[in-house]
Protein backbone atom coordinates (compact mmCIF):
# COMPACT_ATOMS: atom_id res chain seq x y z
CA UNK A 1 0.00 0.00 0.00
CA UNK A 2 1.11 3.57 -0.54
CA UNK A 3 2.76 4.94 2.55
CA UNK A 4 5.06 7.82 3.15
CA UNK A 5 4.94 11.49 3.86
CA UNK A 6 1.97 13.56 2.80
CA UNK A 7 1.14 17.17 3.57
CA UNK A 8 -2.47 18.02 4.27
CA UNK A 9 -3.46 21.47 2.92
CA UNK A 10 -3.73 24.34 5.41
CA UNK A 11 -5.42 27.75 5.51
CA UNK A 12 -4.25 30.32 8.09
CA UNK A 13 -6.08 33.59 8.66
CA UNK A 14 -7.18 36.06 11.34
CA UNK A 15 -10.91 36.18 12.08
CA UNK A 16 -13.13 39.01 13.35
CA UNK A 17 -12.61 37.83 16.96
CA UNK A 18 -8.87 38.59 16.61
CA UNK A 19 -7.89 34.93 16.62
CA UNK A 20 -5.32 33.27 14.42
CA UNK A 21 -7.21 30.37 12.82
CA UNK A 22 -5.40 27.37 11.37
CA UNK A 23 -7.64 25.05 9.33
CA UNK A 24 -6.10 21.80 8.13
CA UNK A 25 -7.79 19.13 6.02
CA UNK A 26 -7.52 15.74 7.67
CA UNK A 27 -10.00 13.47 5.89
CA UNK A 28 -10.72 10.07 7.43
CA UNK A 29 -8.62 10.81 10.52
CA UNK A 30 -9.56 10.25 14.14
CA UNK A 31 -8.64 12.53 17.04
CA UNK A 32 -6.36 9.91 18.53
CA UNK A 33 -4.31 9.85 15.30
CA UNK A 34 -3.24 13.51 15.58
CA UNK A 35 -1.22 15.61 18.00
CA UNK A 36 -1.09 19.40 18.41
CA UNK A 37 1.65 21.19 20.34
CA UNK A 38 2.80 24.77 20.76
CA UNK A 39 6.44 25.14 21.70
CA UNK A 40 8.61 28.26 21.64
CA UNK A 41 6.35 30.18 19.27
CA UNK A 42 5.78 27.28 16.89
CA UNK A 43 2.55 25.40 16.28
CA UNK A 44 3.14 21.77 15.34
CA UNK A 45 0.40 19.49 14.01
CA UNK A 46 1.40 15.89 13.39
CA UNK A 47 -0.27 12.58 12.93
CA UNK A 48 -0.72 9.56 10.77
CA UNK A 49 -3.41 8.79 8.22
CA UNK A 50 -3.98 5.05 8.06
CA UNK A 51 -5.69 2.95 5.47
CA UNK A 52 -8.66 0.87 6.58
CA UNK A 53 -7.17 -2.40 7.90
CA UNK A 54 -10.13 -4.41 6.64
CA UNK A 55 -9.00 -3.77 3.03
CA UNK A 56 -6.42 -6.29 1.91
CA UNK A 57 -3.63 -5.20 -0.43
CA UNK A 58 -4.28 -8.05 -2.85
CA UNK A 59 -7.89 -6.83 -3.28
CA UNK A 60 -6.92 -3.29 -4.28
CA UNK A 61 -7.15 -2.27 -7.92
CA UNK A 62 -6.09 1.35 -7.44
CA UNK A 63 -4.93 3.40 -4.44
CA UNK A 64 -4.57 7.10 -5.23
CA UNK A 65 -5.04 8.63 -1.80
CA UNK A 66 -1.93 9.11 0.30
CA UNK A 67 -1.43 7.50 3.68
CA UNK A 68 1.29 7.76 6.27
CA UNK A 69 2.77 10.18 8.75
CA UNK A 70 2.71 13.95 8.41
CA UNK A 71 4.06 16.89 10.36
CA UNK A 72 3.31 20.57 9.74
CA UNK A 73 5.03 23.40 11.66
CA UNK A 74 4.07 27.07 11.64
CA UNK A 75 5.89 29.99 13.27
CA UNK A 76 3.43 31.99 15.36
CA UNK A 77 3.54 35.79 15.45
CA UNK A 78 4.46 37.29 18.83
CA UNK A 79 0.96 38.80 19.08
CA UNK A 80 -0.61 35.35 19.59
CA UNK A 81 -1.43 34.07 23.07
CA UNK A 82 -0.32 30.47 22.57
CA UNK A 83 -1.28 29.41 26.11
CA UNK A 84 -4.97 29.72 25.23
CA UNK A 85 -5.92 27.54 22.30
CA UNK A 86 -8.99 25.77 21.12
CA UNK A 87 -9.13 22.83 18.78
CA UNK A 88 -12.17 21.57 16.91
CA UNK A 89 -12.52 18.57 14.67
CA UNK A 90 -15.31 19.23 12.21
CA UNK A 91 -17.65 16.62 10.84
CA UNK A 92 -16.01 16.67 7.44
CA UNK A 93 -12.77 15.91 9.23
CA UNK A 94 -11.05 19.24 9.08
CA UNK A 95 -9.14 20.39 12.14
CA UNK A 96 -9.48 23.99 13.26
CA UNK A 97 -7.02 25.44 15.79
CA UNK A 98 -7.84 28.90 17.14
CA UNK A 99 -5.22 31.01 18.92
CA UNK A 100 -6.37 34.35 20.36
CA UNK A 101 -4.26 37.47 20.18
CA UNK A 102 -2.75 38.85 23.37
CA UNK A 103 -4.91 41.60 24.88
CA UNK A 104 -2.21 44.23 24.32
CA UNK A 105 -2.06 43.29 20.62
CA UNK A 106 -5.78 43.70 19.97
CA UNK A 107 -6.77 46.94 18.27
CA UNK A 108 -8.06 49.63 20.61
CA UNK A 109 -10.63 52.21 19.72
CA UNK A 110 -9.85 55.73 20.89
CA UNK A 111 -12.59 58.33 21.11
CA UNK A 112 -11.65 61.73 19.76
CA UNK A 113 -13.55 64.86 20.81
CA UNK A 114 -13.66 67.73 18.36
CA UNK A 115 -14.28 71.21 19.73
Amino acid sequence: MRRGTWLPPVDIYENADHELVVNIELPDMRREDMEITVDVGTLVIRGEKRMDTSIKEENCHRVERSYGAFSRSFALPPTVNSTKRERRVQERRALSVRLPQREEAKPKQVQVHVE
